[in-house]
C-alpha cells in the first residue's frame, strides 16, 4: 500500500458518541449488502467535495443524524477487490439540533436507502469492539477511548482562517482595509462554506477589513449569522499591539465557545500561533505552522480545544483545511 501508482479511494466518516449516565456510547450502522456493521462512512461524491463535508453527509444519509465534527481519528487503509486502496478519514461526531445554523450550509441530504442500510444501533464503546466486522475499524475506536478517558473527547472548535487571495497591493488605488478579493480568491470562500459547516460554526468573527469580511461572507449568507468584528485583528492594530491579539484568542482558546471561525491576516497569524502554542503539548507543538505564510490563502487552520479535569484549557488536536487550491 505503499506504492504510489496504486489508484486510491478517499472516503469519511464518523464516530457519533453520547453519553448515557456514565456511559460511552457509539452509534454502528448494519449494511445488508455486506451483511457488516461498521461506522457511517462512505466516498467523497467527486463535485470537489471536503473530506468534512462528506463525513457528515455520509452521517446523515446512513443514520438521519445531523453532526458536527470533533477531534481527527486514525485513518483506516484496506485494499479493495479490484486493487484499489481504500483511505478513509474519521472524526469524532456529536449530534446536533436540525435548528443550527449548521444545517442550512450542507445543502440537501437524502437518507441512505434500506438496501445500503438497514439498522443503526447505540452500543457502550468498549461492546462496540466486539460487534465491528472489520478488524481495521477497531483503529479509530481505540483513539476515541483513549480520549474520553483521559478527560479529552469533549472538545470545542475554533477554526483560523486566512482570508482569500486578494487584490495585489500595488494594483489597488485605495485604502488598505477596502482591498477586495480576486476572483479566485471569491471561489476560495464560497469553497470552505461546506467545511465551516461540517464543524458546526455558530459564531464568526473577522477582522473588519473587506478581504477578511468578504472570506467569511459565503458562510454568513448561507447560514444567517451575524458577523462579529474584533478591530484588533486588522494588520495595523496588531502591527501596533500584539497584545491585543494574544488577549482576543486566549479568551477563545480558553473558555468554551460554540465552534468559531476568526478570519484574519497573514501577518497577523504568528501572533495568533503564538496564543495557541502556548496551550499545546509538545508532540502537537510541532505541528503549529511556524514559517511564512503559516497558511495560504483561503486555508483553514482547525484547533480542537479541550479542559483538563485540572481546570486548564489545552490544545487536543489540529487540522489544515483547504476548499479550493489556488
Amino acid at each position: 500500500m505503499g506504492n504510489s501508482s496504486v489508484p486510491v479511494v478517499q472516503a469519511a466518516g464518523a464516530l457519533i458518541w453520547r453519553v448515557v449516565g456514565r456511559r460511552l456510547e457509539v452509534l454502528l450502522i448494519h449494511r445488508p449488502r455486506y451483511d457488516d456493521w461498521s461506522w457511517p462512512k462512505g466516498k467523497l461524491d467527486g463535485d470537489g467535495e471536503s473530506l468534512p463535508m462528506c463525513a457528515v453527509r455520509e452521517v446523515k444519509e446512513e443514520t438521519g443524524l445531523s453532526v458536527l465534527l470533533g477531534v481527527p481519528l486514525p485513518l483506516v487503509k484496506y485494499k479493495l477487490t479490484d486493487g484499489r486502496v481504500k483511505v478513509c478519514t474519521y472524526w469524532a461526531a456529536r449530534q446536533i439540533s436540525d435548528e443550527s445554523h449548521a444545517i442550512a450550509p450542507r445543502g440537501k441530504i437524502k437518507d441512505a436507502s434500506k438496501h445500503e442500510v438497514d439498522e443503526s444501533r447505540w452500543v457502550e464503546a468498549r461492546a462496540a469492539r466486539k460487534l465491528l466486522t472489520r478488524s481495521d475499524d477497531v483503529e479509530p475506536l481505540g483513539a476515541l477511548l483513549d480520549l474520553w478517558e483521559d478527560g479529552l473527547l469533549d472538545t470545542w472548535t475554533v477554526i483560523v482562517a486566512r482570508h482569500g487571495r486578494a487584490r495585489s497591493r500595488s494594483s489597488w488605488k485605495g485604502g488598505e482595509e477596502s482591498r477586495p478579493l480576486t476572483p479566485v480568491g471569491a471561489k476560495q470562500a464560497t469553497a470552505i462554506v461546506p467545511i465551516l459547516a461540517a464543524y458546526g460554526v455558530e459564531e464568526v468573527i473577522s477582522s473588519p477589513w473587506e478581504r477578511c469580511v468578504a472570506t467569511v461572507r459565503p458562510y454568513l449568507d448561507a447560514s444567517g449569522l451575524d458577523l462579529m468584528t474584533a478591530p484588533q485583528l486588522t494588520e495595523t492594530a496588531a502591527k501596533q499591539n500584539r497584545s491585543g491579539v494574544r488577549s482576543f484568542m486566549g479568551s477563545l482558546l480558553g473558555a468554551r465557545h460554540r465552534p468559531t471561525v476568526v478570519s484574519t491576516h497573514r501577518p497577523v497569524l504568528p501572533i495568533i500561533l503564538t496564543s495557541i502554542s502556548a496551550r499545546s503539548p509538545y508532540r502537537l507543538s510541532k505541528a503549529i505552522p511556524d514559517r511564512d505564510p503559516y497558511l495560504r490563502t483561503g486555508e483553514l487552520l482547525v484547533i480542537h480545544m479541550a479542559r483538563r479535569s485540572s481546570g486548564k484549557a489545552r490544545l487536543v488536536a489540529l487540522e489544515r483545511q483547504r476548499g479550493l487550491e489556488a
